[in-house]
Protein backbone atom coordinates (compact mmCIF):
# COMPACT_ATOMS: atom_id res chain seq x y z
CA UNK A 1 0.00 0.00 0.00
CA UNK A 2 1.19 3.84 -0.32
CA UNK A 3 -0.27 5.31 2.66
CA UNK A 4 -0.11 9.00 3.77
CA UNK A 5 1.72 9.95 6.51
CA UNK A 6 0.03 11.55 9.22
CA UNK A 7 1.84 14.26 11.58
CA UNK A 8 0.32 13.49 15.20
CA UNK A 9 -0.23 16.63 17.06
CA UNK A 10 0.71 17.36 20.73
CA UNK A 11 -0.11 20.20 23.40
CA UNK A 12 3.14 22.22 24.68
CA UNK A 13 2.29 20.18 28.29
CA UNK A 14 1.93 16.42 26.95
CA UNK A 15 4.29 14.13 26.10
CA UNK A 16 1.52 12.18 23.90
CA UNK A 17 -1.54 13.04 22.25
CA UNK A 18 -5.08 11.54 23.08
CA UNK A 19 -8.44 13.01 22.15
CA UNK A 20 -12.15 11.86 21.62
CA UNK A 21 -13.33 11.79 18.01
CA UNK A 22 -17.35 12.04 17.00
CA UNK A 23 -16.58 12.53 13.86
CA UNK A 24 -16.39 9.34 11.44
CA UNK A 25 -14.32 11.16 8.89
CA UNK A 26 -11.60 11.84 11.12
CA UNK A 27 -8.35 10.22 9.22
CA UNK A 28 -10.56 8.60 7.19
CA UNK A 29 -8.02 7.75 4.69
CA UNK A 30 -5.03 4.86 4.73
CA UNK A 31 -2.25 6.42 6.26
CA UNK A 32 0.62 5.87 8.88
CA UNK A 33 2.48 7.53 11.71
CA UNK A 34 5.76 7.12 13.74
CA UNK A 35 3.47 6.81 17.08
CA UNK A 36 2.05 3.64 18.40
CA UNK A 37 -1.93 4.11 18.52
CA UNK A 38 -4.61 2.75 21.12
CA UNK A 39 -7.86 2.71 19.78
CA UNK A 40 -11.46 2.43 21.70
CA UNK A 41 -13.66 2.57 18.98
CA UNK A 42 -16.87 3.18 21.45
CA UNK A 43 -19.82 3.44 18.85
CA UNK A 44 -19.51 3.07 15.46
CA UNK A 45 -19.31 0.10 13.00
CA UNK A 46 -17.29 -0.24 9.59
CA UNK A 47 -14.08 -1.53 8.02
CA UNK A 48 -10.60 -1.91 9.06
CA UNK A 49 -7.82 -1.86 7.05
CA UNK A 50 -4.81 -2.55 9.10
CA UNK A 51 -1.38 -3.78 7.14
CA UNK A 52 -2.91 -7.01 4.80
CA UNK A 53 -5.84 -7.63 7.61
CA UNK A 54 -9.32 -6.69 6.56
CA UNK A 55 -12.03 -7.14 8.60
CA UNK A 56 -15.25 -5.38 10.29
CA UNK A 57 -15.23 -3.86 13.35
CA UNK A 58 -17.48 -2.80 15.58
CA UNK A 59 -18.98 -0.87 18.83
CA UNK A 60 -16.70 -2.04 21.57
CA UNK A 61 -13.59 -2.48 20.06
CA UNK A 62 -9.92 -1.92 21.33
CA UNK A 63 -6.98 -2.13 18.80
CA UNK A 64 -3.67 -1.79 19.05
CA UNK A 65 -1.32 -0.39 15.93
CA UNK A 66 2.11 -0.49 15.86
CA UNK A 67 4.53 2.14 14.64
CA UNK A 68 4.50 2.54 10.84
CA UNK A 69 2.04 0.14 10.43
CA UNK A 70 -0.57 1.60 7.64
CA UNK A 71 -4.03 1.76 8.77
CA UNK A 72 -7.37 2.88 7.40
CA UNK A 73 -10.95 3.08 9.78
CA UNK A 74 -13.62 3.61 7.03
CA UNK A 75 -17.08 3.91 8.91
CA UNK A 76 -20.26 2.61 6.95
CA UNK A 77 -22.10 5.05 4.55
CA UNK A 78 -25.05 5.45 7.28
CA UNK A 79 -22.85 7.51 9.25
CA UNK A 80 -21.84 10.26 6.23
CA UNK A 81 -25.93 10.34 6.07
CA UNK A 82 -27.22 13.70 6.78
CA UNK A 83 -30.79 11.83 7.86
CA UNK A 84 -29.04 9.40 9.81
CA UNK A 85 -28.68 9.39 13.40
CA UNK A 86 -25.82 7.13 13.70
CA UNK A 87 -22.85 8.44 15.52
CA UNK A 88 -19.50 8.14 15.84
CA UNK A 89 -17.81 7.98 19.35
CA UNK A 90 -13.59 6.81 19.22
CA UNK A 91 -10.93 7.37 21.78
CA UNK A 92 -7.84 7.41 20.48
CA UNK A 93 -4.15 7.70 22.18
CA UNK A 94 -1.07 8.12 20.12
CA UNK A 95 2.57 8.25 21.25
CA UNK A 96 6.49 7.23 20.63
CA UNK A 97 7.39 4.27 21.91
CA UNK A 98 10.18 6.18 23.90
CA UNK A 99 8.59 8.65 24.82
CA UNK A 100 9.45 8.38 28.33
CA UNK A 101 12.84 7.84 27.58
CA UNK A 102 15.36 5.85 25.52
CA UNK A 103 15.95 3.01 28.84
CA UNK A 104 12.58 2.86 30.16
CA UNK A 105 11.35 -0.32 27.92
CA UNK A 106 15.08 -1.88 28.80
CA UNK A 107 14.48 -1.62 32.72
CA UNK A 108 13.85 -5.63 33.70
CA UNK A 109 10.51 -4.75 34.89
CA UNK A 110 8.93 -3.53 31.98
CA UNK A 111 10.08 -6.38 29.32
CA UNK A 112 6.07 -7.87 29.10
CA UNK A 113 5.73 -4.04 27.76
CA UNK A 114 8.72 -3.80 25.17
CA UNK A 115 7.18 -7.15 23.92
CA UNK A 116 3.82 -5.83 23.35
CA UNK A 117 5.42 -2.93 21.45
CA UNK A 118 7.18 -5.37 19.43
CA UNK A 119 3.65 -7.56 18.75
CA UNK A 120 1.62 -4.30 17.64
CA UNK A 121 3.47 -3.94 14.49
CA UNK A 122 1.45 -6.23 13.29
CA UNK A 123 -1.77 -4.57 14.67
CA UNK A 124 -3.55 -6.44 17.36
CA UNK A 125 -7.09 -6.87 18.28
CA UNK A 126 -8.03 -6.89 22.45
CA UNK A 127 -10.52 -9.43 23.25
CA UNK A 128 -12.26 -10.63 26.49
CA UNK A 129 -13.36 -8.49 29.41
CA UNK A 130 -10.13 -6.44 29.24
CA UNK A 131 -11.76 -4.27 26.70
CA UNK A 132 -13.69 -2.45 29.30
CA UNK A 133 -11.13 -2.01 31.75
CA UNK A 134 -8.97 -0.44 29.31
CA UNK A 135 -11.64 1.54 27.70
CA UNK A 136 -12.27 3.04 30.88
CA UNK A 137 -8.43 4.45 31.27
CA UNK A 138 -8.66 5.65 27.93
CA UNK A 139 -11.89 7.55 29.22
CA UNK A 140 -9.58 8.80 32.02
CA UNK A 141 -6.75 10.15 30.00
CA UNK A 142 -8.88 12.26 27.91
CA UNK A 143 -9.60 14.80 30.84
CA UNK A 144 -6.38 13.57 32.82
CA UNK A 145 -3.24 15.92 33.22
CA UNK A 146 0.27 15.86 34.55
CA UNK A 147 1.85 12.35 35.66
CA UNK A 148 -1.41 10.74 35.76
CA UNK A 149 -1.25 10.42 32.27
CA UNK A 150 1.23 8.49 31.86
CA UNK A 151 0.59 6.44 34.83
CA UNK A 152 -2.96 5.75 32.93
CA UNK A 153 -0.91 5.01 29.91
CA UNK A 154 1.29 2.63 31.73
CA UNK A 155 -1.62 0.41 33.13
CA UNK A 156 -3.52 0.41 30.00
CA UNK A 157 -0.38 -1.16 28.32
CA UNK A 158 0.51 -3.55 31.26
CA UNK A 159 -3.07 -5.25 31.43
CA UNK A 160 -3.18 -5.84 27.54
CA UNK A 161 0.44 -7.28 27.84
CA UNK A 162 -0.24 -9.60 30.67
CA UNK A 163 -4.27 -10.51 29.66
CA UNK A 164 -3.12 -12.92 26.85
CA UNK A 165 -6.37 -12.32 25.03
CA UNK A 166 -4.56 -10.23 21.62
CA UNK A 167 -4.97 -11.33 18.09
CA UNK A 168 -2.59 -10.70 15.57
CA UNK A 169 -4.04 -8.70 12.38
CA UNK A 170 -1.56 -8.07 10.10
CA UNK A 171 0.81 -10.85 8.39
CA UNK A 172 4.44 -11.46 9.26
CA UNK A 173 5.08 -11.16 6.23
CA UNK A 174 3.64 -7.83 5.36
CA UNK A 175 6.21 -5.32 4.37
CA UNK A 176 5.46 -1.53 3.46
CA UNK A 177 7.38 0.75 1.32
CA UNK A 178 6.18 4.17 1.64
CA UNK A 179 5.52 6.57 -1.71
CA UNK A 180 3.35 9.44 -1.17
CA UNK A 181 2.13 10.00 -4.82
CA UNK A 182 0.20 6.63 -4.66
CA UNK A 183 -1.64 7.96 -1.84
CA UNK A 184 -4.56 8.81 -3.78
CA UNK A 185 -4.44 6.56 -6.08
CA UNK A 186 -5.17 3.50 -3.40
CA UNK A 187 -7.43 5.30 -0.98
CA UNK A 188 -10.01 5.59 -4.82
CA UNK A 189 -9.68 1.92 -4.69
CA UNK A 190 -10.35 1.34 -1.21
CA UNK A 191 -13.29 4.09 -1.94
CA UNK A 192 -14.67 2.54 -5.19
CA UNK A 193 -14.72 -1.11 -3.83
CA UNK A 194 -16.31 -0.53 -0.68
CA UNK A 195 -19.03 1.21 -1.98
CA UNK A 196 -19.64 -0.54 -4.62
CA UNK A 197 -18.89 -4.33 -3.34
CA UNK A 198 -22.34 -5.69 -3.33
CA UNK A 199 -22.86 -5.97 -7.32
CA UNK A 200 -20.16 -6.94 -9.58
CA UNK A 201 -16.96 -4.80 -10.30
CA UNK A 202 -15.55 -5.61 -13.70
CA UNK A 203 -11.76 -5.08 -14.38
CA UNK A 204 -12.09 -2.41 -16.51
CA UNK A 205 -14.34 -0.40 -14.45
CA UNK A 206 -12.18 -0.72 -10.77
CA UNK A 207 -8.65 -0.32 -13.39
CA UNK A 208 -9.98 2.86 -14.60
CA UNK A 209 -10.37 4.36 -11.77
CA UNK A 210 -6.88 4.18 -10.63
CA UNK A 211 -6.24 5.25 -13.96
CA UNK A 212 -4.58 2.70 -15.21
CA UNK A 213 -4.99 0.11 -17.78
CA UNK A 214 -6.39 -3.53 -16.77
CA UNK A 215 -3.69 -5.96 -17.55
CA UNK A 216 -1.68 -2.90 -15.38
CA UNK A 217 -4.00 -2.91 -13.07
CA UNK A 218 -3.84 -6.45 -11.27
CA UNK A 219 -0.26 -6.11 -11.79
CA UNK A 220 0.10 -2.88 -10.12
CA UNK A 221 -2.45 -3.83 -7.29
CA UNK A 222 -0.73 -7.28 -6.23
CA UNK A 223 2.31 -5.77 -5.60
CA UNK A 224 1.48 -3.01 -3.62
CA UNK A 225 -1.60 -5.34 -1.05
CA UNK A 226 0.50 -8.84 -1.64
CA UNK A 227 -2.74 -10.07 -2.85
CA UNK A 228 -4.99 -10.36 -6.02
CA UNK A 229 -7.85 -7.74 -6.16
CA UNK A 230 -10.47 -10.50 -6.51
CA UNK A 231 -9.19 -12.09 -3.50
CA UNK A 232 -9.80 -8.29 -1.88
CA UNK A 233 -13.21 -7.81 -3.01
CA UNK A 234 -13.83 -10.95 -1.24
CA UNK A 235 -12.67 -10.30 2.00
CA UNK A 236 -14.79 -7.16 1.87
CA UNK A 237 -17.03 -9.26 1.17
CA UNK A 238 -16.86 -11.88 3.83
CA UNK A 239 -16.08 -8.85 6.56
CA UNK A 240 -19.41 -7.83 5.63
CA UNK A 241 -21.51 -10.52 6.40
CA UNK A 242 -19.29 -11.65 9.48
CA UNK A 243 -21.24 -7.89 10.50
CA UNK A 244 -24.39 -9.15 9.64
CA UNK A 245 -24.02 -12.18 11.07
CA UNK A 246 -23.35 -10.59 14.32
CA UNK A 247 -26.32 -8.02 14.33
CA UNK A 248 -28.69 -11.72 13.18
CA UNK A 249 -31.60 -9.44 11.74
CA UNK A 250 -31.10 -11.22 8.17
CA UNK A 251 -31.50 -14.99 7.10
CA UNK A 252 -28.87 -16.44 5.56
CA UNK A 253 -29.93 -15.75 2.03
CA UNK A 254 -30.64 -12.10 2.77
CA UNK A 255 -27.03 -12.01 4.21
CA UNK A 256 -25.55 -13.97 1.01
CA UNK A 257 -26.74 -11.55 -1.43
CA UNK A 258 -26.95 -8.05 0.72
CA UNK A 259 -22.48 -9.24 1.05
CA UNK A 260 -22.53 -9.40 -2.66
CA UNK A 261 -22.30 -13.09 -3.22
CA UNK A 262 -24.26 -14.28 -6.36
CA UNK A 263 -25.54 -17.92 -4.61
CA UNK A 264 -25.29 -19.65 -1.22
CA UNK A 265 -22.61 -22.27 -2.48
CA UNK A 266 -20.13 -19.57 -3.34
CA UNK A 267 -21.15 -17.61 0.09
CA UNK A 268 -20.20 -20.42 2.33
CA UNK A 269 -17.58 -21.88 -0.05
CA UNK A 270 -14.98 -18.54 0.55
CA UNK A 271 -16.86 -17.70 3.80
CA UNK A 272 -15.16 -20.51 5.28
CA UNK A 273 -11.81 -20.02 2.73
CA UNK A 274 -11.41 -16.78 4.54
CA UNK A 275 -12.81 -17.29 8.35
CA UNK A 276 -11.95 -21.20 8.86
CA UNK A 277 -15.87 -21.65 9.83
CA UNK A 278 -18.82 -22.04 8.37
CA UNK A 279 -21.05 -18.94 8.60
CA UNK A 280 -23.53 -20.63 10.89
CA UNK A 281 -20.81 -21.60 13.12
CA UNK A 282 -19.09 -17.82 13.20
CA UNK A 283 -22.54 -16.45 14.29
CA UNK A 284 -22.70 -18.88 16.98
CA UNK A 285 -19.34 -18.57 18.61
CA UNK A 286 -19.81 -14.84 18.89
CA UNK A 287 -23.48 -15.40 20.42
CA UNK A 288 -21.67 -17.70 22.66
CA UNK A 289 -19.32 -15.20 23.54
CA UNK A 290 -21.56 -12.09 23.66
CA UNK A 291 -24.24 -13.88 25.59
CA UNK A 292 -21.53 -14.84 28.36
Amino acid sequence: MKPQLLKVSTGPAQSFSVRRDVVPYMNNKWHYHPEVELIHLKKGVGTQFIGDSIKSFRSGDIIMVGAHLAHYWRFDDIYFSEQSKACADVRVAHFSENFWGDQFLNLPENKAIKTLLENSRRGLQVNGKIKLKVADLLEQMVVADGTHRILLLLEALTLIANCNQTTKLSSIGFKQDYDESENLRINAIYDYTLKNFRRKIHLEEIAGVAVISPNSFCRYFKSKTRKTYSRFLTEIKVGHACKLLMENKLNMKQLCYESGFNNLASFHKYFKITTGKSPMNYQKEFMSRHNN
